[in-house]
């Protein structure tokens, strides 16, 4: 009797649950539509930017060692941790942690809150990208020479500095002065208080960006980037509009296409004169550096940036996925296609940067920089120094539209799960849902289209999704291999994968237990020591900002916290604040499939401990 009640009551709980799981959620509709989306999503605009410059500045090759170590202890066992969940549970960020841990449930909110920050920005970077593609279809790029309104007395070409260094003169206020005229008016010491730049960089500077002193001098907006901005997120919304069936389809063109680019770039630059000088520079080790535990800190934090874990995307797309799907597979393609990307992408980078060296007379050391200097400063540059450059321009900046539209869709598709899982009863106004979602987004982004944008896109970039972050996967890592249990949820991916053996079992169970987290609380420590204030260039941020983009960081953790207080003030249970808390880490069993996960015997146990 009492087993046949226990069961009723297990069957009741489940069908009242099931009814309230938002219908018709959707499905990736193509074998590979997921595949190609984690893809795009992973590999951005960093995996050709910022990989490169880390491998340059710590110990060239030998980076490598160090950053495949912390990709095997932090970013492949947190990714596969989050595309099983997302899989297990088919639920967003926003509604997952609430089914198995209704304490924690403010870790979703803090993901989002990382991707919605983070969201703002990106998009401005494709707004930049779309500029200069337009400014792409002319017969001579507009950073060709000194010749703009844009430009000041510092603008300098390569081949001005070249014919004057043949004379053995110096070029200074777009004049060539000989060697007695240089010494008469001491010329070193005017150029060391104002450098000379590239055209690339005045136009980047000056035309695009019409860049201010500082981040707290906003003098106007530049109206060319609104409406790219505009044009970017309308692309965004209609890659998005059909949800994931419509967001699978763009990604075979996303994800592949970037890949296309590089590759010719890769064929065209090793014939450049200089090429080699730039491949050298970029795989010689330096195994000394190996010691210092910069480069091990600079490795973990990139494993972030390449595969973007805790920031709420690996669940939403993942969520998608059919319950069967190999998610254990998918996350080893990932990571190996992350890895691939990056080193190749060094390779295309490096060659045209020692090309680019090669013809303006100077050392790789002097041409590389970091961030945007690299993606719109340095590679303009290159290219005018290409047969037929308007093309390569075009090639190279719409490579990077497709690397950013594959991260911008998944931060996007974020954001519109949070709100559709939230509230499933806006699934049939899901378009209007995203509109709403972009307008907001393109409104929010307006800050970085002033001009001191590139002041405050730096800011956001260095503090939005950097401690929050890393602290959002060291509680979600936790939660998960302690109280949830590792073993219990490896027996969940084995629901839907299928057996495996037990070394494969031990091995994740050790690695998220004690591998992973160990390896986040060294990145959070080291961060925190080796904190230096803000800084863009030779820019110095004031001491307000830097306030301003801590509060930035710690705003997600904060929406955490007060989470789990309010989820302790208004729990039912009695007795003391701990019964209260234990109560609220127990995970309601009753998820959409858990009915055909779990044993009868478990089942019985889990109607037990409900009632």
């Amino acid at each position: 009797m009492l087993k046949s009640t226990i069961s009723e009551s297990v069957e009741n709980a489940c069908e009242a649950v099931n009814k309230k799981q938002p219908k018709k959620r959707g499905n990736w509709a193509g074998k590979y539509d997921f595949i190609l989306s984690m893809i795009g999503y992973s590999i951005g605009l960093g995996n050709v930017w910022r990989f490169p410059y880390l491998v340059y500045q710590n110990g060239g090759g030998v980076f490598l060692i160090p950053f495949i170590i912390m990709m095997l202890l932090c970013g492949l066992p947190l990714l596969f941790l989050e595309l099983a969940l997302g899989q297990f549970a088919a639920l967003g960020p926003v509604v997952i942690y609430d089914y198995f841990c209704p304490l924690i449930q403010g870790l979703g909110y803090a993901m989002i809150l990382v991707s919605f920050s983070v969201g703002l920005y990106y998009n401005v970077i494709i707004a930049w990208t779309l500029y200069y593609i337009v400014a792409s279809f002319t017969s001579k790029l507009a950073w060709e020479q000194c010749d703009g309104s844009w430009m000041t007395n510092n603008c300098m070409t390569a081949n001005e500095a070249i014919t004057c260094s043949k004379i053995n003169g110096t070029f200074y206020n777009r004049t060539c002065f000989n060697y007695t005229m240089a010494q008469e008016y001491n010329l070193s010491a005017l150029i060391e208080e104002n450098p000379r730049k590239t055209p690339s960089e005045e136009f980047f500077n000056n035309q695009v960006l019409g860049l201010t002193s500082g981040i707290d001098d906003i003098t106007g907006i530049q109206w060319p980037i609104v409406v790219a901005l505009f044009v970017a997120w309308a692309i965004i919304c209609l890659c998005l509009c059909k949800g994931v069936k419509s967001s699978g389809k763009a990604a075979y063109f996303v994800a592949l296409f970037p890949y296309v680019v590089l590759i010719t770039l890769f064929v065209r630059g090793v014939t450049l004169d200089g090429a080699k000088d730039g491949i050298l520079f970029y795989i010689t080790p330096e195994w000394h550096l190996l010691t210092q535990a910069s480069v091990w800190g600079d490795a973990a934090v990139q494993v972030f940036f390449a595969l973007s874990p805790a920031w709420g995307g690996l669940l939403t797309l993942a969520s998608y996925n059919k319950f069967n799907n190999n998610c254990f597979k998918d996350a080893v393609v990932v990571c190996v296609c992350s890895v691939l990307t990056s080193v190749f992408a060094g390779f295309v980078i490096f060659a045209i940067i020692g090309y680019l060296a090669n013809e303006m007379g100077s050392t790789v050391e002097k041409v590389v920089k970091q961030g945007t200097g690299l993606a719109f400063i340095v590679f303009p540059e290159a290219v005018t120094k290409l047969p037929v450059s308007p093309l390569w321009s075009f090639l190279f900046f719409f490579m990077l539209l497709t690397l950013g539209l594959g991260s911008q869709n998944a931060l996007l598709e974020t954001l519109q799960t949070a709100v559709l899982d939230t509230f499933p009863q806006l699934r049939k106004k899901r378009v209007i849902v995203l509109c709403s979602i972009c307008t907001v987004c393109f409104f929010g982004g307006l800050i970085y289209t002033t001009n001191a944008g590139l002041y405050w896109l730096d800011l956001c970039d260095k503090f939005a999704a950097s401690f929050s972050v890393l602290l959002i996967a060291l509680v979600e890592v936790i939660y998960f291999a302690w109280i949830y249990g590792a073993k219990r949820f490896l027996k969940d991916i084995q629901t839907m994968i299928g057996n495996r053996s037990e070394t494969f079992v031990k091995f994740w169970m050790l690695t998220w237990q004690f591998a992973t987290p160990s390896t986040l609380v060294f990145i959070l420590v080291f961060n925190w020591i080796q904190y230096k204030p803000t800084t863009s260039g030779s820019y110095v941020y004031p001491a307000w900002a830097n306030v301003f983009g801590w509060c930035l960081a710690f705003f997600p953790i904060t929406v955490f916290v007060l989470t789990v207080v309010y989820k302790v003030m208004n729990n039912d249970t009695k007795g003391t604040m701990m019964d209260k808390m234990r109560n609220l880490c127990k995970p309601k069993y009753i998820l959409r499939r858990r009915e055909s996960v779990y044993s009868k015997e478990e089942l019985n146990d889990i109607a037990l401990m409900k009632t």
